[in-house]
């Protein structure tokens, strides 16, 4: 069943969420944007969205208002401080949350929703900057099943696919796996280029026999260059990985599952964001392992 109502809110107007409001926008939805810098909003203002002063009044004016924030403490900052997403939740609207968070942080803001008679969703998203533009995201959802069905044509502006995992923290702990893998592999990835290296052999030549193998993949195809060309413009911020690793860690010991690969990824990550990395793309870790 897809929703009949197109008002529609969105919060965070990041590298991320910028692209998605956009697609929204485009597929003919009426938009409410908020964002804490009001700068960012401008663009979408000129393409015939509205902008608000503060998440409350963006869901007083929409029926469904998403979220796309940085980490937990902006998830909950947005949610539950002054102004926030509950000051305008009330019965019937609902909340859609599609930043990276840890389980714990979604339930908390699940229950806060509901108990204002709203309805919620969390609903992270795999893919990073060129996805978001090109509307091939992947939605991990979990929550409210009949939410997720009337989102449909929403999900269908935003991503290629969209999945329901069943109940609230199910879509969080995916989405950490997910990184988590993502996290690891870069790590081997960049230690494989500098290892090559230093032994004589062309990283263009290691990209072309990865390419050509059972390990070929369009992370390697496209941070592979940039890492070549020291080009480190964010896609996804390294920050942003090392929260998620940090996440996935915090999930592993509540679960007592050994991450013993995983979290010497995280130490590499630490060790860039010591280094000033955090504001650029992942693939950045690079200049970390090639010292």
């Amino acid at each position: 069943m897809e929703m009949k109502i197109k008002t529609m809110g969105f919060l965070g107007m990041g590298i991320m969420g910028q692209p998605m409001a956009r697609n929204l926008l485009n597929k003919g939805f009426h938009l409410v944007v908020w964002n804490r810098d009001a700068d960012k909003c401008r663009s979408l203002v000129e393409a015939g969205a509205l902008a608000e002063a503060s998440p409350a009044k963006v869901v007083a004016k929409t029926d469904v208002t998403f979220a796309m924030l940085a980490d937990p403490a902006a998830a909950e900052s947005v949610c539950f401080g002054p102004e926030g997403v509950l000051e305008g939740m009330k019965t019937g609207k609902a909340y859609v949350d599609l930043s990276t968070v840890d389980d714990f942080t979604s339930k908390n803001i699940d229950q806060a929703i509901t108990e204002s008679g709203g309805r919620y969703l969390e609903a992270p998203v795999s893919g990073s900057k060129g996805p978001a533009e090109n509307g091939q995201l992947i939605i991990l959802a979990a929550g409210d099943r009949a939410l997720f069905d009337e989102l449909e044509s929403a999900f269908a502006a935003l991503a290629k696919k969209s999945v329901f995992l069943g109940e609230v923290g199910q879509g969080a702990r995916m989405k950490l796996v997910v990184n988590m893998v993502m996290g690891g592999v870069m790590g081997a990835f960049c230690e494989g280029l500098a290892l090559g290296e230093k032994c004589g052999l062309k990283a263009e030549g290691i990209l072309e026999i990865l390419a050509a193998g059972a390990m070929s993949n369009p992370m390697f195809a496209g941070k592979g260059p940039q890492i070549i060309a020291q080009n480190f413009s964010p896609a996804f911020p390294l920050k942003h990985m090392h929260k998620d690793l940090r996440l996935a860690g915090e999930l592993a010991a509540q679960t007592g599952q050994r991450l013993d690969i995983s979290l010497s990824a995280l130490r590499v990550f630490d060790d860039a964001m010591q280094a000033g990395l955090g504001d650029d793309d992942f693939c950045a870790v690079s200049k970390t392992v090639s010292d």
